[in-house]
C-alpha cells in the first residue's frame, strides 16, 4: 500500500488498559472481523476507539485514495483497547481496515466523510515542525539500513558474535522509526518486527525476532542466511519509504507518534517479552525514549505557546526515565534485561506511565 501522512496513535491512558469506548467511533476487532460503529463522519479529526477482541495482535487502519495510510495504530494485543485520531479533511470515501496478525489480507470496510473541507492547518511552525521530524525520521531510518547491513553480513558469515554485537543497535534504529512504520499498512513492516507469537498456522517466521531466535537460542539455521536477506530488504524499502517524495509527517500526528513509543515500553518493561531471546529489551527502551523526546522537541515551540508549563512538565517526566534508565546502564550498552529485578521492572513502567500521561496532554493540545 502507499503512505501518507504519518499516522497518530492516541493511546487510552495507560492506567485504565480498559480504556473508554464513549470517546470516540468504536471497532470491535476479531480474528474475522472488523465492525465500526458507523460509517460517517463530518470532515474533520474523527477519534476511532479500537478493541480488540481476538485472540491475535491486529492493526487498524484508514485508507484513502489509492490505499494511501491516513491514521494507523498497530500491534494492538488481544485484550486491549487503543484509541486513534485521523485527521480526514476532504469529504468522500475512505476505507477502514483491520489486519488480524498484522500480516495478509486485512478486512475492509467503507467509510463516508461529508460536510465542508477542514484543511489542516498552513501555520509556519507545523510546517517546520513537520519538516523536522520528518528529516529526523529519514536519518534514523537511513542509520537502520547502514546496522542492518552489518548484522546481516555478519550472519551470513557465520560470525555469531559479531551478528549479536550489532543486533541491538539495529533494533534501536528500528525502534525509533516505529512513527514512521505505523504509516505503512503492506506486510514489509509485520515482517521486519514479528514476534514468534504472531506467526500465523503456514506463515514463515520473518525479520529480526526470527534471528534473534537463531543467534541466542536455536543456532544458525539452513535458512538463516535466505532470512537474513529478506530483512535487509525489507528495511531498505522501508527506508524507501520514508525518504519518498510522496510521504509526508502530519504536524498534529507527531506528540501522537511519542506516544506509541512510550506505549511500547510500558506494555514490555514488566515482562520483558520483547527480546524474549536476547534480553536486548533495555537498548530498546531507551531508543523510545529517545525517539519520543526528538518527537516533542519538533512541536515544542507550538506547545510552548499554547500551554506554557505544558512543556516543563514533560522535560521532568523525560528526566525521571532517564534517570533510571542511566541506572542500568553497562558501559556503552546496558545489562541485559533478565538481571533486572521485578521491582525495577516496575519503577519503569511507572515512570513511563506518567511520562505518557504528559504526552498525551500535549497531544490534546497540538490538535486543539
Amino acid at each position: 500500500m502507499a503512505v501518507a501522512s504519518c499516522a497518530t496513535t492516541t493511546v487510552v491512558p495507560m492506567s485504565d488498559q480498559s480504556g473508554d469506548s464513549t470517546t470516540g467511533i468504536t471497532v470491535n476487532a476479531s480474528d474475522t472481523a472488523c465492525e465500526v460503529s458507523t460509517t460517517h463522519a463530518l470532515a474533520g479529526p474523527s477519534t476511532f476507539v479500537i478493541t480488540n477482541n481476538g485472540t491475535r495482535a491486529t492493526a487498524f487502519y484508514i485508507l484513502g485514495a489509492g490505499d494511501r495510510v491516513l491514521g494507523a495504530v498497530e500491534n494492538i494485543a488481544p485484550g486491549l483497547q487503543r484509541k486513534l485520531v485521523a485527521q480526514l479533511g476532504t469529504p468522500g470515501t475512505y476505507r477502514t481496515s483491520c489486519k488480524p496478525g498484522l500480516i495478509g489480507d486485512d478486512l475492509r470496510g467503507s467509510f463516508t466523510v461529508t460536510g465542508d473541507d477542514a484543511p489542516m492547518t498552513t501555520d509556519a511552525r507545523f510546517k517546520d515542525a513537520a519538516e523536522n521530524y520528518q528529516r529526523y525520521l529519514s536519518a534514523q531510518t537511513g542509520a537502520l539500513v547502514s546496522a542492518t547491513t552489518a548484522f546481516v553480513g555478519a550472519i551470513k558469515k557465520g560470525d555469531v558474535v559479531g551478528a549479536e554485537a550489532v543486533y541491538p543497535t539495529a533494533r534501536a534504529y528500528l525502534q525509533r522509526t516505529r512513527p514512521a512504520a505505523a504509516a505503512f499498512s503492506d506486510d514489509v513492516v509485520a515482517r521486519i518486527r514479528m514476534p514468534e507469537s504472531d506467526v500465523g498456522v503456514g506463515q514463515q517466521w520473518s525479520g529480526f525476532h526470527r534471528l534473534e531466535h537463531d543467534l541466542w537460542f536455536s543456532g544458525l539455521q539452513p535458512d538463516t542466511a535466505a532470512v537474513a536477506d529478506q530483512l535487509l530488504a525489507d528495511v531498505e524499502q522501508l527506508d524507501a519509504g520514508v525518504r519518498a517524495p510522496t510521504w509526508t509527517v502530519d504536524p498534529t500526528h507527531i506528540a501522537g507518534g511519542a506516544l506509541a513509543l512510550l506505549e511500547f515500553v510500558a506494555a514490555n518493561a514488566s515482562s520483558g517479552a520483547d527480546e524474549a531471546f536476547s534480553h536486548t529489551d533495555l537498548w530498546n527502551f531507551q531508543a523510545s525514549i529517545d525517539g519520543a523526546q526528538a518527537a516533542v522537541a519538533s512541536v515544542r515551540p507550538i506547545l510552548d505557546e499554547r500551554s506554557a508549563d505544558l512543556g516543563s512538565q514533560i522535560d521532568a517526566q523525560f528526566a525521571a526515565v532517564d534517570e533510571l534508565l542511566s541506572k542500568q546502564r553497562d558501559g556503552d550498552g546496558f545489562v541485559f534485561y533478565d538481571k533486572v529485578a521485578a521491582p525495577e521492572r516496575q519503577k519503569i513502567v511507572q515512570a513511563v506511565q506518567a511520562l505518557a500521561a504528559v504526552v498525551e496532554r500535549a497531544q490534546a493540545t497540538i490538535e486543539a
